[in-house]
């Protein structure tokens, strides 16, 4: 581990925040993740929160390893070994319990509800809501096109669309959410190949289809409890679409907080 002193806490544990976790850890950098109890994370083959709720309470990512821890206190101790402890705080753990260099918000809300610019020596935010150089010292930009990944220090990133990214062809029906309130049951799983139309599961007892050929890319934990609208999966329509690598625009994002984070050090040294 080349920088064992420099611990870089995240907020948020799903797909895009993964892959910020497995750039960092790459570089040698300790990782640690904070996160919901009941995550509601769509990708769960390459995030992190899946180690809160694996019964084996370990999630392995490419080659990065992420276990569940119960206490704030563990989360040093772990990473310093190049684990990636994963924990159920939805808070930031008082500095004093959890000593770090770098808070990364990635909990994608698309506004600010609490991340301060004080939380750290360097705070680092995802998306739009946040306003580099008042909420955090920079935002990474997470709009597909010719600025993803971009470290913006000054302003905030693009403002939300509300359309997602284009994949294989598709944006807004490769997209499933749930038509109404209550837990998610599913008859299908992440890697199966479906057909448009086809039946998927229930979210409260309503039924949750298939909009278009494809693979199941992502589906929220069974018995998770929704309100109507939320995104529950993700289905991708390319022949060689892979539910096991953390996407490019995982990569992208997270090789901007990597950027913004060794710039950070370079200055500080």
């Amino acid at each position: 581990m080349l920088f064992p002193e420099h611990l870089c806490l995240m907020r948020g544990g799903g797909d895009l925040a993964t892959g910020t976790a497995l750039r960092l850890h790459r570089a040698g950098f300790p990782v640690a993740i904070c996160e919901l109890e009941r995550p509601l994370t769509v990708r769960r083959t390459v995030a992190a929160s899946t180690a809160l709720s694996d019964p084996s309470s370990i999630s392995t990512i490419e080659e990065m390893i992420a276990q569940r821890v119960d206490r704030p206190e563990e989360l040093g101790e772990l990473a310093a070994t190049g684990v990636v402890p994963v924990i159920a705080y939805p808070d930031l753990p008082p500095a004093e319990l959890v000593p770090r260099s770098v808070v990364v918000d990635a909990r994608l809300l698309k506004h600010n509800p609490d991340t301060s610019i004080g939380d750290a020596p360097l705070v680092v935010a995802l998306g739009p809501g946040y306003f580099a150089g008042r909420d955090c010292h920079a935002v990474i930009e997470t709009l597909r096109g010719p600025n993803l990944g971009r470290v913006i220090r000054n302003g905030p990133a693009e403002a939300n669309t509300g359309t997602p990214g284009v994949v294989g062809g598709s944006a807004s029906e490769r997209v499933l959410r749930s038509p109404a309130c209550g837990e998610a049951r599913w008859i299908r799983a992440i890697g199966d190949r479906v057909s448009a139309g086809e039946l998927l599961g229930h979210v409260g007892g309503a039924p949750v289809v298939a909009t278009l050929d494809g693979v199941v890319r992502g589906l929220v934990s069974e018995e998770t409890t929704l309100e109507t609208n939320v995104k529950v999966g993700d289905i991708d329509p390319r022949h060689d679409a892979r539910i096991d690598r953390v996407s490019d625009k995982a990569l992208a994002v997270g090789g901007g907080v990597l950027e913004a984070v060794t710039t950070w050090l370079d200055h500080a040294t």
